[in-house]
């Protein structure tokens, strides 16, 4: 294994934001030295050298959402491009959702799973299923699901029904000692909407999703974990409403958190009056009053993390606007987008950014964080903080190119990721190939 040392880059995690010299050997990082001082001089020798002279090293990035397609859709995505897709954008951990085809219910296709994601770049965590099936009927094996190997639990992609079922299923993950992601969503209210019930809506004169669908649902799942005192989790919040009950329960209950993806901090439902699919997407975009509210809930740490969502779709399938599967691609954008976001207009420190998107999902799951500290794992990325990029949806590394980004300018871009000591992904190696 190679010895790597990034001489003069701003190493930033939970615990400092200095100009350091970082060794990285044996897969760990072997020293850190205070930059200018000459230390590096007395640093062993390293096989390569980086000049990260106006570059910051975070951790690695964690997304505790995504949906790699695999098995059943790969045609989609799979663990490897989707894998790929993640190093692109510092991502060096994730959480798979278990809305695959057969749905993760079957302890032996998690163990299946997981054993090939050993042979990725990354860190792939699994899902188990609520419901057998995801049907909503009849809950899975939690204890067997755990022993195979799953990291949680989730509904996600066909919530739980009922209040009654999913008290039965929280009660029953506590005991497993497995935290529930929960999709909320109400598929009554729902009642076949593809967009945000309001204003474009009716412009557009298709069928809406009615807001009350997430916050009838999110207030249920709620109200069960304050009871049964076990460990939720919700997914994708996108509306303000829902901002405002989590405030007020999370004052409360600790065993509540919560995740909001870039594109309901960032984008409007004004986008869906081009009537391109790619920007639909479940929960959907929606109003400037949401946008301004998830935004509030980053930054007071209502919302605990930053996640993607990450829902690969084939450009065919995303063709019909009115039948197109929901669903968009973020991995490659996401710390772009929050940088541009919070970070550039100096609401959030990148502390706190590292926090959002790489500490806090790894404490929900109750994983080791990563920092960057002498001895621990050599999950390191670079980043030019400041360097502008146009978002190119055919130079994505995954499989499907649905961006809902597509042509804007972010500021920030990732230009390696090192993963237990190794270079897995190097922008500008990629660059220097690409021009011949």
């Amino acid at each position: 294994m190679e010895t790597v040392l990034i001489r003069n880059v701003r190493a930033v995690d939970s615990l400092r934001d200095e100009v350091c010299d970082i060794l990285i050997k044996g897969g760990k990082i072997a020293a850190l030295e205070r930059h200018p001082a000459g230390a590096a001089e007395h640093l062993p020798k390293a096989n390569r050298v980086i000049d990260g002279t106006g570059l910051a090293a975070l951790p690695g990035l964690f997304d505790m959402h995504v949906h790699f397609r695999d098995p059943g859709q790969t045609h989609k995505e799979d663990i490897f491009t989707g894998s790929a897709a993640a190093l692109a954008g510092g991502v060096t951990g994730v959480l798979c959702m278990p809305n695959t085809k057969p749905p993760m219910d079957d302890p032996a296709q998690v163990k299946k799973l997981l054993a090939r994601a050993k042979k990725t770049d990354i860190e792939i965590h699994q899902t188990g299923c609520l419901t057998v099936g995801l049907k909503g009927q009849q809950l899975a094996d939690y204890q067997a699901l755990k022993k195979a190997g799953v990291t949680a639990l989730s509904d996600d992609g066909m919530p739980v029904p009922t209040m009654e079922l999913m008290m039965q299923a929280l009660m029953k993950a506590k005991e497993a000692g497995l935290p529930v992601v929960s999709h909320c969503e109400d598929l009554a209210i729902i009642d076949g909407g593809i967009i945000n019930m309001g204003p474009v809506s009716l412009e557009l004169g298709v069928k809406g999703m009615s807001v009350a669908s997430e916050v009838q649902v999110t207030m249920r799942d709620m109200q069960c974990a304050m009871m049964t005192g076990a460990q939720l989790h919700i997914c994708h919040v996108s509306a303000g409403k829902c901002v405002e009950m989590l405030r007020g329960a999370k004052s409360k209950y600790r065993n509540i958190t919560c995740e909001t993806a870039p594109h309901y901090f960032m984008l409007t439902d004004e986008l869906l009056l081009s009537r391109d699919a790619d920007y639909r997407m479940n929960p959907p975009l929606r109003s400037p009053y949401d946008v301004k509210m998830i935004r509030e809930g980053v930054l007071d740490g209502t919302i605990d993390c930053i996640i993607t969502d990450h829902a690969p779709h084939t450009a065919e399938e995303k063709a019909d606007f009115e039948k197109a599967p929901n669903g968009v691609v973020g991995l490659e954008t996401s710390l772009a987008a929050t940088l541009t976001t919070f970070y550039h207009s100096g609401q959030l420190s990148l502390q706190r950014i590292v926090r959002l998107m790489s500490d806090r999902p790894r404490e929900i799951l109750h994983l080791p964080k990563r920092t960057l500290s002498v001895g621990e794992p050599a999950d390191v990325i670079l980043v030019d903080l400041n360097r502008k990029w146009v978002v190119e949806p055919e130079k994505l590394h995954s499989k499907s190119h649905n961006s809902v980004f597509k042509g804007m300018t972010l500021t920030g871009k990732v230009l390696m990721t090192i993963v237990g000591g190794a270079v897995k992904y190097d922008l500008t190696a990629e660059e220097k190939e690409q021009k011949g």
